[in-house]
C-alpha cells in the first residue's frame, strides 16, 4: 500500500529485486518473489555501513522516514539506509498482487521468511556484507529483534521499538478483532474476500487504528470533540483507500505478527532462551501504555539481552508514539536512537 506522501515523509525512487523462488520456513514456496525496497546515501566499499529498516503491519518503507536525514538519526551521508517491504505489504509479492499464488492459496510465512528475503536482498542483490543496525517498530521492531537472533548476516546493533521477543496474548486478541471485524463483512464468502470488505473495512479501522494504536489520553489531547474525532478519521480512511488497502495482505501479515517468537528460531537448543545469547547492543523504546503491544514485554525483552538497554518514550499517543503523529516523539526518538548508534559504532575495517 502506498498512498500520497504525508510532509515528513521522503520520496525516492521505489526498487524492485526479484529474489525468484523463495523456501519458507514452512516447507512450502513462496514463488516468483519480488522484494520492494528503497535506499538513502551511498553503500562503502567495505559494504559495512548498511542501516535495515523494517516496516510495520500494513506499513511500508516510508514508517520510519521521519528518523533519516542529514543531521537526524539514520544520516544518509554517513549511513546507506535501506528500507525495506516486508512480505504481504501489497508492494513486495502479497496475496494481493501475487499471480501464481493470488489471495488465500498465498502460503502463510513466518517473520523469520521476513529476515530471509531481506537477507537475499542485502547479500545478493545489493553487495552487504554487514549490516551496521536493524532498526524498526512494532512488527519492524519484531523483525529487527528476529535478525538479531538469527544474525544471518553478522549484525552491529539493533533499535526495537514497541517489540517483545514473542507476541503477547493480549495482541494476538488485537489481531483476532480486528480479522473478525473484515471477515463479518458479506464480502468475506468463507475462504477468501470476493470484494472490497468496506463495512468490515471501517470496523477494523476503529479497532486497529485507533482504539489499539491510541490512547484514551492520546486522543483526550488531539481532538477537542467526537466531531473532531471522526472527521480526522475519516480522512485517514480515505487516505487508506487511496493506498489500496487489502484484507488479504493484513490477514496473512498479522498471522504472522501472531507467530512471532525469537525463541523458534530453527537451530536453538530446546529450552534455550535466544535473546541471552545474543551480544549485541540493543536499544528498546516503549510507551508506558501501549494497547497494541503492551510495554512489559517490550521491557522483559531488554532484561534478557546482556548489552540491551530500555528507554521508555514519555509519551501520551501509545503505540502510535513511534509514528510520528507529535513531533516532539519524533524528535526524542532521533536523539535517543543517534546517540545510541554513535555510543555504540563499531571500529573502521
Amino acid at each position: 500500500m502506498h498512498a500520497a506522501l504525508l510532509p515528513w515523509q521522503i520520496e525516492r525512487p521505489h526498487e524492485s529485486a526479484a529474489l525468484g523462488d523463495v523456501q519458507l520456513e514452512s516447507g512450502e514456496t513462496l514463488c516468483d518473489f519480488h522484494q520492494s525496497y528503497v535506499t538513502h546515501g551511498s553503500l562503502n566499499a567495505a559494504g559495512t555501513n548498511v542501516v535495515l529498516v523494517c516496516s510495520a503491519i500494513t506499513g511500508n518503507h516510508h514508517r520510519l522516514d521521519y528518523l533519516i536525514g542529514p543531521g537526524r538519526a539514520l544520516d544518509p551521508g554517513e549511513c546507506f539506509i535501506v528500507a525495506v517491504d516486508p512480505i504481504g505489504n501489497g508492494l513486495s509479492t502479497s496475496p494481493s498482487n501475487s499471480v501464481k499464488q493470488p489471495r488465500m492459496s498465498f502460503p502463510r510465512f513466518t517473520i523469520r521468511d521476513m529476515v530471509t528475503t531481506q537477507f537475499l536482498l542485502l547479500r545478493d542483490r545489493l553487495g552487504v556484507r554487514r549490516v551496521r543496525a536493524v532498526v524498526g517498530a512494532s512488527m519492524g521492531g519484531m523483525q529487527a529483534l528476529q535478525w538479531a537472533v538469527s544474525a544471518p548476516m553478522p549484525v552491529d546493533a539493533a533499535v526495537v521499538m514497541t517489540a517483545a521477543a514473542k507476541t503477547s496474548p493480549w495482541s494476538i486478541a488485537v489481531n483476532e478483532a480486528t480479522r473478525a471485524c473484515l471477515m463479518a463483512d458479506p464480502a468475506w464468502n468463507g475462504t477468501e474476500f470476493t470484494r472490497r470488505p468496506e463495512r468490515g473495512w471501517q470496523a477494523w479501522f476503529w479497532t486497529q487504528r485507533v482504539l489499539a494504536s491510541r490512547s484514551p489520553e492520546g486522543i483526550e489531547l488531539a481532538f477537542p470533540d467526537a466531531p473532531a474525532l471522526r472527521s480526522h478519521v475519516a480522512g485517514a480512511m480515505e487516505l487508506w483507500r487511496d493506498a489500496g488497502f487489502d484484507a488479504h495482505d493484513f490477514m496473512y501479515q498479522s498471522w504472522a505478527y501472531d507467530n512471532h517468537d525469537v525463541n523458534r528460531t530453527p537451530g536453538l537448543a530446546a529450552g534455550r532462551d535466544a535473546l541471552n545469547g545474543v551480544s549485541i547492543p540493543a536499544l528498546f523504546l516503549a510507551p508506558a501504555l501501549d494497547l497494541y503491544n503492551p510495554a512489559s514485554g517490550v521491557r522483559a525483552a531488554a532484561a534478557q539481552m546482556p548489552r540491551a538497554q530500555f528507554t521508555e518514550i514519555a509519551s501520551p499517543h501509545g503505540h502510535q508514539s513511534t509514528h510520528a503523529v507529535d513531533s516532539r516523539d519524533a524528535d526524542f526518538l532521533n536523539r535517543e536512537i543517534r546517540d545510541f548508534l554513535r555510543s555504540h559504532a563499531p571500529p573502521p575495517r
